[in-house]
């Protein structure tokens, strides 16, 4: 049994799928892992760590997609600069596994099926008290909420803590986090070590008591219908409930010194939070930081993978935030990757099991045909 790491070769990817570390708990079970030359080279693992950890370094990519039974990735599968697909390196009847973002990009289920590989997506890892260890988007989006807020103190011309000096007291800054997923429950929980005064929003009003216990205040709209999709995520909502929900939070971002919104929708544009209006009230100098912006953005101004400066405002725009922190993002996700291994192997050989519901879930390809309905339901939708 053959586990491959690739390189990523998505410009802005700095993280690889195993650390060293990892790579040793692998070897001693009898598995070989073979590692292209520089995998971890962005994340500062050498490839002499993993040499020590028991790997094989391979410096042709080509043979090394092409040995691999199980290949292992972060980002979607790119096309090389040879013009190449790295899909095509894959050879019939492997296993991939990776962020495939197969609701955003179902073209790339379909090339996976007819190349006959096994594919199975991390974001489709369901939301159980069993697959908690295997949830990278969790893992991913703690990291993201994180540094969201580290940013967002670097930008603003502000402290946020209060300060009492001997110059006069120095109030507080006001954060307001729109979204209490776990990106935005770890912002709050950042800004508030800062000492910043925090309000956060959320659709789903099951949130408010998680949001209460880490020091903020919930800012709650109530709506007639449905907000909670499957797995506990926020389910898109209709426009009327928008409207009512943007006149609530309205005042909210005028009065903040940071807004940061974190509201996504798997395979859909991101909602739009913070219209322009919003941010013409906003204070001069005040911080937006849009999590959403690889999707769009949740701010109406956001420009995806920029910094700008509109009306006075500064707007951030991230574009896969956690690769910037690619040591701890690594090694998170390495071990969810491996922590899903675990249910593909059995006595050092592959067993797919599809009774398995984690397996079942985040299977999108298997024996040359798309297996989730999600993924065909985008796929149609395209097609049209």
């Amino acid at each position: 049994m053959k586990i491959a790491v690739a390189k990523e070769i998505e410009v802005c990817e700095r993280r690889v799928s195993l650390i060293p570390d990892i790579v040793a708990k692998l070897v001693k079970q009898g598995l070989e892992v073979l590692v292209e030359t520089g995998a971890g080279e962005k994340a500062f693992f050498t490839d002499a760590d993993y040499e020590a950890a028991g790997a094989k370094i391979v410096g042709d990519s080509t043979q090394l997609w092409s040995e691999a039974d199980i290949l292992l990735k972060v980002s979607p599968p790119q096309d090389r600069e040879d013009g190449r697909s790295e899909i095509d390196l894959l050879k019939p009847g492997s296993v991939l596994i990776s962020f495939l973002n197969p609701l955003g990009n179902p073209e790339i289920a379909q090339k996976l099926a007819h190349r006959q590989v096994t594919a199975l997506s991390m974001e489709l890892i369901p939301r159980s008290t069993r697959a908690q260890s295997m949830d990278a988007l969790s893992s991913q989006a703690s990291l993201a909420g994180y540094k969201t807020v580290l940013l967002a103190a670097a930008a603003l011309p502000k402290y946020f803590p209060m300060l009492t000096t001997a110059a006069g007291t120095i109030a507080p800054a006001k954060i307001f986090i729109m979204g209490a997923g776990v990106a935005g429950l770890q912002a709050i929980a950042t800004a508030r070590r800062l000492g910043a005064v925090v309000e956060a929003f959320d659709i789903r009003p099951a949130v408010k008591e998680e949001v209460q216990s880490l020091g903020a205040k919930f800012v709650e709209v109530k709506l007639e219908e449905e907000t909670v999709a499957a797995g506990g995520y926020a389910k898109e909502i209709s426009e009327d409930s928008k409207k009512r929900t943007q006149e609530l939070v309205a005042e909210h971002v005028k009065n903040s010194d940071v807004v940061i919104t974190t509201a996504q929708v798997p395979g859909r544009k991101a909602p739009i939070l913070v219209t322009e209006e919003m941010v013409k009230a906003m204070k001069p100098g005040s911080v937006i930081v849009d999590l959403a912006a690889e999707q769009g953005g949740n701010c109406a101004c956001t420009e995806p993978g920029k910094d700008i400066v509109w009306n006075g405002v500064t707007i951030i725009g991230p574009i896969n935030l956690p690769s910037s922190m690619p040591v701890h993002a690594s090694q998170l996700y390495a071990k969810n990757v491996t922590s899903l291994m675990q249910l593909l192997i059995k006595d050092k050989e592959l067993q797919i099991n599809f009774a398995d519901d984690i397996v079942d879930a985040a299977c999108v390809t298997h024996g040359g045909e798309i297996r989730n309905q999600r993924v065909k339901d985008a796929l149609q939708a395209v097609a049209v």
